[in-house]
């Protein structure tokens, strides 16, 4: 997937995969309002309220325009 162009997900720039961010994750609530607040002000990107790493905004991503295959928390791209 590295570079690759691929279209958008069918969700919610805010809503994260699954796969990436579960459902029942014990911080879900605190990273997800983070992501928020970071997709609001167009930055591109959060330090994850658990482990204080800088985590890239799913806006930022859509900004990039491709995939870089890292596995990226918020990839707009993942659909799958």
């Amino acid at each position: 997937m590295t570079g690759e162009r691929r279209p958008l997900a069918d969700r919610p720039l805010t809503e994260p995969h699954p796969i990436r961010l579960s459902p029942d994750h014990p911080d879900r609530a605190r990273i997800l309002a983070a992501h928020a607040a970071a997709l609001a002000a167009g930055e591109a990107g959060y330090l994850d309220p658990a482990t204080g790493l800088f985590v890239l905004s799913a806006g930022f991503l859509v900004r990039r325009g491709t995939c870089c295959g890292r596995g990226c928390r918020h990839c707009p791209y993942l659909d799958d």
